[in-house]
């Protein structure tokens, strides 16, 4: 019996109809599911969840079936999934090769034909990164899009919930559902394209993937989109990263650091450095954020869609910390995190034809931008330049 054989004989003649009725759906294990143990991937974070997530229960009254819950790097907190307590979430593609965080496990199961839909949360990149390691569509909304309520905060203030999918279709009904957006898709129609610069040209990118970016933003242009070079010079990653997080980071964490409760070394790391964060690294920080918001809304005065490669790579080794010689975290990140700090929408697509697992495009929208983004992947995926299939089986 396969597994969605039994998910037909399991569940009752009274679940809910919807759009999602009788998919299967897994979920990060940071979402509280009512009567489900919730562990963040942690040592000591054991906790029962009395209700559920309104973004869950959004899916399930759908008609979606959580059939099971997701590894994840460590209280999220990660772009690898090498969790040092349940152990390393590995890549359907290639078992010794991360499938990305922090939502790897949600990754792994859409690119493993697990399931069609799986749930994550992006702070930083966390479910545009495993989309990209795993080949998989992912979407991280609009700030504040869809409730965050019931789910454990990494940082508050840009913390976002969001799907990865094997269609955009999937992409799109999860989105809808979660986010109660009713506003129509808008046709698809030439666009405006920006390539960001200093950011892109400067980027620890492989050969392999500054070739297919070139080849598929030709491939847009024989669309009739327009695509240009951008001047977004305020856009580069920057270090304030870690002050513009650590207030909250340090809040959320003060309980369980003053209880001297058991971190893996990486996290540890990271929340030691955010408790480091001075009022005037803070300050600072608040201007660069504001100095990203102000840039990407520019840009939006004069282009459609900002794109990117999601990643500056096609994979991380599990166990080796530096990719051509910068940490990952630097390399998998590149492209991701600024998105989130800007509050702006953005969606990872697998494009197809580029190897295994696929290399993947990243596109940025306007604030509320967020169909726009879909229905510009839709017309990729229409036209043969992206798409999904699953990894093959072992």
């Amino acid at each position: 019996m396969n597994i969605f054989t039994q998910i037909e004989d399991e569940v009752p003649a009274s679940w809910p109809e919807g759009p999602l009725s009788g998919m299967p759906i897994a979920v990060k294990d940071m979402i509280d599911h009512a009567g489900r143990l919730v562990t963040c991937g942690s040592a000591f974070y054991r906790r029962v969840a009395d209700s559920t997530a309104p973004a869950l229960a959004a899916i399930e009254a759908a008609g979606a079936v959580v059939i099971g819950r997701t590894g994840m790097h460590e209280f999220a907190f990660g772009f690898s999934s090498e969790n040092p307590h349940f152990g390393p979430v590995r890549n359907p593609w290639d078992p010794d090769t991360s499938c990305g965080g922090s939502s790897g496990g949600s990754g792994a199961a859409v690119a493993g034909g697990i399931v069609p839909i799986a749930l994550g949360t992006d702070t930083g990149g966390s479910v545009r990164v495993p989309a990209a390691l795993c080949g998989t569509y992912g979407l991280k909304v609009t700030y504040g899009r869809i409730d965050t309520g019931g789910v454990f905060p990494l940082v508050p203030s840009i913390d976002t919930v969001g799907p990865l999918a094997d269609s955009v279709e999937n992409i799109a009904v999860s989105y809808r559902v979660m986010s109660g957006d009713d506003q129509p898709e808008p046709e698809p129609r030439p666009l405006r394209l920006a390539i960001p610069q200093p950011w892109t040209e400067q980027a620890p990118m492989s050969d392999e993937v500054a070739s297919v970016f070139a080849g598929t933003v030709e491939k847009l242009r024989s669309l009739g989109h327009t695509v240009e070079e951008a001047a977004m010079p305020e856009v580069m990653p920057s270090p304030l990263v870690v002050p513009a997080i650590g207030e909250e980071v340090r809040e959320i964490h003060r309980p369980y650091r003053e209880r001297g409760e058991t971190y893996g070394e990486d996290v540890a790391q990271r929340i030691a450095d955010s408790e480091a964060a001075t009022d005037e690294d803070v300050t600072a920080a608040r201007r660069w954020q504001q100095g990203l918001r102000d840039g990407f809304a520019a840009v939006f005065g004069g282009y459609d869609l900002v794109i990117t490669p999601t990643v500056p790579v096609r994979a991380k080794r599990i166990g080796e910390d530096t990719i051509a010689g910068l940490h990952y975290r630097t390399v998998l990140s590149w492209f991701s995190y600024v998105a989130n700090h800007a509050l702006i929408p953005a969606i990872a697509m697998p494009l197809l034809g580029t190897g295994e697992p696929p290399l993947s495009l990243q596109a940025m929208g306007p604030m509320d931008g967020d169909l726009l983004l879909i229905s510009f992947a839709r017309h990729l995926e229409r036209e043969g330049i992206s798409g999904f299939r699953p990894a093959p089986t072992m």
